[in-house]
């Protein structure tokens, strides 16, 4: 499985006037994870438009478990779950200091050919070449 984490201090501008964090924050959080996990096999978001494919979110599922709070590090853990037909990346949120569980979550994406604009239903063959793995 391919892992990428990264480590975010909380920002005065993210949180509410409780010094929560406004639960809409946690999907760009998701981003610098997720970015930093295509960045690891050379498929960043460039690289995806470079090879002809766009790779919209189909599906975000979130769940709040505990408070991002203000000037507090924050862990995101994102994992690469499936790519054979779409791409699954599950990710955890933990205070750094603490290792309490903060956020679970995930996303899907799926391959649009940029030429086409039509949906592939199995990823391209860059993704496995990007990877290391052979098509099946």
């Amino acid at each position: 499985m391919k892992t990428a984490e990264v480590i975010i201090d909380v920002p005065f501008f993210d949180v509410d006037a409780m010094q929560v964090v406004w639960h809409g924050h946690y999907v760009k959080y998701l981003e610098v994870a997720r970015c930093e996990l295509l960045r690891s096999f050379n498929y960043d978001y460039p690289q995806m438009s470079e090879s002809g494919y766009m790779w919209p979110i189909v599906d975000l599922a979130v769940k709040y478990v505990g408070s991002a709070r203000f000037a507090r590090k924050i862990k995101i853990v994102a994992t690469l779950k499936e790519w054979e037909n779409r791409l699954k990346i599950s990710y955890l949120i933990t205070d750094l200091e603490t290792g309490k569980k903060l956020t679970k979550a995930s996303t899907t994406q799926v391959a649009i050919d940029i030429s086409t604009q039509q949906m592939c239903f199995e990823s391209p063959s860059v993704l496995f070449e990007k990877l290391g793995y052979p098509k099946p």
